[in-house]
């Protein structure tokens, strides 16, 4: 059986989408699966060497999300006869394999269309539709969010299947001179606030620096917060909100930042904090707890799940309420030694092993049902 994944996301981005798919792709040659493995790269993708003896290369013209994508790469892959594509883009090419299946990371698009460009908006909400009716079975990166294909858009619920992602695996505490190293070059000492994630509407960035102004106001925090991320569609408002509430000289915006240098991030900080309105996943929250770093989430969507009661949640729309999780943590020691206890023992049971055997799991039952 010969099984296509498309890759071609690892040829534009870091991040999201081309994380997941690049820590699937060696898990998967772990599993003892019997399949011939095809993966789908866009032709600017320079990489030469594939997961395992079981995968080879296919080389693509099709960009991600060509307004004819959905035509044009199922012309491309007719020549090699899949008989089943994984599309982790959550959009299927119109043909192509004799099945599919999807990827759903989140219907952010469809809780909060304020939050997306008009464009953004008209691809993903225009397509979701057609995307869950056209796949033979889904993958969810969250019961969360398999409640939310169930809920809105009538997926039955026995074709969508919750396969948790990981925390990447070379994360964990730095030791003292990984950390003293790295902080130095970004000019930070250990104790600052963390926020980690692409800077746009959903991460609801305005509503953390709303908090750290209080949080400043009130002389209960003189560490900086630090943001390490892109910028995302819509970030505009993130910067005008530093410049409303005069915290310039107290937030660091650090950019292109190397994975390799973010556990380091994470184990210099006091705590990592992800206060988004919504979050399919919330993978920063589990490599913090991975690095011994506590958290303070949303109390919405996937984030209370992961975290699994290993963190300290508080309501997204309420900056005091946001203030409060983070002074609570700062302030209280004997908290602080219970959730990097606990949430270092939540961490470590995710594993990408686990979510690639799931995923055979789901291949085995659709390839299996054809």
């Amino acid at each position: 059986m010969k099984i296509g994944i498309d890759a071609r996301m690892l040829a534009y981005r870091r991040g999201g989408i081309a994380s997941y798919i690049a820590h699937l792709l060696p898990a998967l040659a772990q599993v003892e699966a019997g399949f011939a493995y095809r993966v789908l790269r866009h032709r600017r993708d320079r990489t030469t060497q594939e997961a395992g003896p079981h995968f080879r290369r296919a080389t693509l013209w099709t960009p991600c999300h060509h307004r004819f994508e959905r035509w044009t790469l199922g012309i491309e892959l007719k020549r090699l006869r899949l008989d089943l594509l994984h599309s982790p883009d959550f959009i299927p090419p119109a043909c192509g394999a004799r099945r599919f299946v999807i990827t759903v990371h989140d219907l952010n698009f469809l809780y909060y269309p304020q939050f997306l460009t008009a464009e953004s908006q008209r691809y993903y909400a225009g397509q979701i539709e057609w995307a869950v009716r056209r796949a033979a079975h889904i993958l969810a990166d969250s019961e969360a969010t398999r409640q939310d294909l169930v809920r809105l858009l009538s997926v039955p619920a026995e074709r969508v299947t919750t396969v948790h992602l990981a925390a990447d695996p070379t994360f964990g505490r730095a030791d003292a001179a990984r950390l003293r190293q790295t902080l130095a070059q970004y000019d930070l000492t250990p104790g600052y606030i963390l926020f980690v994630g692409t800077l746009e509407p959903r991460k609801n960035v305005p509503g953390l620096l709303a908090a750290y102004h209080i949080l400043r106001d009130r002389g209960e925090v003189t560490a900086p917060l630090v943001a390490v991320g892109g910028r995302g569609w819509l970030y505009e408002e993130t910067f005008e909100t530093v410049e409303t509430l005069n915290l310039a000289a107290h937030v660091r915006f650090l950019h292109d930042v190397p994975n390799a240098d973010l556990p380091a991030l994470y184990t210099g900080a006091a705590l990592l904090t992800t206060p988004s309105f919504y979050e399919g996943f919330g993978l920063p929250a589990l490599e913090a707890m991975a690095c011994g770093t506590p958290v303070v989430i949303s109390n919405r969507g996937s984030l209370p799940e992961i975290v699994g009661g290993a963190g300290v949640e508080v309501d997204p729309e309420e900056p005091e309420a946001i203030a409060a999780g983070i002074a609570a943590v700062l302030g209280d020691p004997d908290l602080r030694a219970r959730l990097v206890q606990a949430g270092s023992a939540r961490a470590a049971q995710f594993t990408w092993q686990e979510t690639a055997r799931k995923t055979v799991e789901v291949y085995r039952g659709v390839l299996g049902s054809g």
